[in-house]
């Protein structure tokens, strides 16, 4: 890296490891918290939502939504997500980071509301109003992506930005954990106060009339974390990066960090002007970006759209495969909110023993592995366990070898956490210059969701129409593929981001920035 770089980001990528960075983690996290929660909550309340609105007397499959309203119940928030990634993105290089991070999260709040206080006379007229505002619940979600991984990689030190940037997204995990937990307590609580018979002894009288509260509560209490954060997410000064590479303001950005860490900086002078144009500031769409990052945004982009075809197939449909198997009893067996509770105690039993971990393994061992290394072995193990489960998937459902199945499909979720859900988070954060930052992880994000949605409606009808063993083969496939595209992702591991962007140069043995020469003492506390 050039020895003389901007002092106030030297600072920064030498700064101790301090105790705003834990907040900023927790504040920018608790995001993540909720983002996790409202997706993957609505699996486990699809079922419910089948029972109460769409029940078909003599069925004996109860709780199947129609096809088409499973999938939009499913895949509207990915499609707001994905477009609030691209949205947000670009807005978060354009008026900065701070000005519009709490937009996001009092969207995420308003809607977690509202998606619960869906009304409407018929059950199709219940459903659109949900879909609505799970969009734009998803709108919100998706501005959380690039906006926290671009705030937490440009506080964060250079010896550990790879793990401060994976906690944050680590806290998906909880979030995921939190839905399982919630769904629990209040389906056990409506379950005992409100008893009713098994669906095969008694159909109409299997759910009732209360249980309709009960999905309402689940999707609800995911505005609770997000609200809790909202007024620190209001006081976090906009980062230091951002206000010296991009707004050119190395002053302020000295005067912002310094509220926050524990540095000493003195700004003798600044020789560029804010808003004055330099000659590296090339834009997305340029030959320039193409020839210096193109490969990069294909690396980071297709990895995470074939790596969320996976991931998210696995969670939405989680409940599918365990009742393929066995391992929930057979619907007709349960009355409506016995389901629920089935379905949730599965969730939180694989989120526990193997998303949560894959997550914090990530955390434990990023900046000692590396990006490269953990992101190849993860999509190895997948494409691994994929094929172990499906070639011989007659095996995995005989009763004696549903244990087996079970462990195996974990693995699925513990290599996916400890490793490419997890990097290909991080690594487009710290691989583009500051002024495209948050645009390029908003594209490499919206990358992702639109395979998240291929995975939530393509696996939907995969599954119906070829069953689970032919579409696990698929997903298979999938994850290799995900393998090879990582080779064009290069290594962050312990370099700054200004050395992976390539903004700063040494010129005539004057510290400069892309043409500015800056004078500044600084002494790290």
């Amino acid at each position: 890296m050039p020895k003389d770089n901007l002092q106030v980001l030297n600072a920064l990528d030498g700064a101790k490891t301090q105790w705003y960075h834990f907040t900023a983690i927790i504040i920018a996290g608790m995001g993540f918290f909720t983002d996790a929660y409202d997706l993957f909550c609505i699996s486990l309340v699809t079922k419910l939502l089948g029972r109460i609105y769409y029940h078909k007397a003599g069925s004996s499959t109860p709780g199947s939504l129609p096809s088409n309203v499973a999938a939009a119940v499913n895949g509207v928030a990915f499609c707001g997500t994905l477009t609030g990634q691209l949205f947000f993105g670009w807005l978060g290089d354009k008026l900065g980071r701070k000005r519009v991070y709490g937009i996001t999260l009092l969207l995420m709040v308003i809607c977690s509301l509202a998606s619960g206080l869906s009304f409407g006379r018929h059950p199709n007229d219940v459903m659109a109003t949900l879909c609505f505002f799970r969009f734009w619940l998803g709108f919100g979600i998706g501005g959380d992506y690039p906006l926290s991984a671009t705030i937490m990689s440009e506080y964060a030190n250079k010896k550990t930005r790879g793990a401060f940037i994976a906690a944050v997204f680590a806290m998906q995990g909880f979030g995921i954990l939190a839905g399982g937990m919630v769904a629990i307590i209040v389906s056990g609580a409506f379950k005992a106060q409100y008893p009713s018979p098994p669906y095969f002894k008694n159909p109409n009288g299997s759910t009732v009339p209360e249980a309709d509260y009960v999905w309402r509560i689940i999707l609800m209490f995911g505005a609770v974390p997000a609200l809790l954060t909202y007024y620190w997410r209001m006081k976090m000064p906009e980062t230091a990066r951002y206000t010296a590479l991009v707004a050119k303001d190395a002053k302020q950005a000295a005067a912002d960090m310094s509220k926050v860490l524990q540095v000493d900086l003195e700004e003798e002078r600044q020789l560029e002007k804010p808003g004055e144009k330099r000659g590296n500031d090339f834009g997305l769409f340029t030959t320039k970006f193409l020839s210096k990052h193109g490969l990069h945004l294909l690396g980071t982009a297709s990895t995470w759209f074939l790596l969320d075809i996976a991931f998210y197939s696995q969670n939405l449909f989680q409940k599918d495969i365990f009742s393929a198997i066995g391992w929930i009893p057979k619907a007709k067996t349960m009355n409506a909110l016995e389901e629920v509770y089935s379905i949730a105690r599965a969730q939180t039993l694989i989120a526990l023993f193997s998303t949560v971990p894959g997550y914090w393994f990530t955390v434990a061992l990023i900046d000692k592995m590396g990006r490269f290394r953990i992101q190849l072995m993860g999509f190895f193990f997948m494409t691994l366990f994929m094929f172990a489960l499906a070639i011989p998937y007659h095996h995995w459902t005989l009763p004696n070898n549903r244990i087996g199945f079970v462990i195996m499909y974990s693995l699925t979720f513990f290599f996916s956490n400890f490793g490419p859900n997890a990097t290909t988070f991080v690594v487009p954060a710290e691989i583009f210059p500051a002024r495209l930052r948050s645009t390029c992880h908003g594209i490499s994000a919206a990358s992702g969701k639109a395979g998240a949605m291929v995975g939530a409606f393509g696996f939907l009808y995969a599954a119906d129409a070829i069953g689970v063993q032919k579409s696990l083969i698929i997903l298979g496939v999938i994850s290799f593929l995900g393998m090879l595209f990582t080779f064009l992702v290069p290594e962050s591991k312990g370099k700054s981001l200004e050395e992976m962007s390539g903004e700063v140069k040494q010129e005539n043995g004057n510290q400069t920035q892309g043409g500015r020469q800056s004078n500044t003492e600084i002494r790290i506390a």
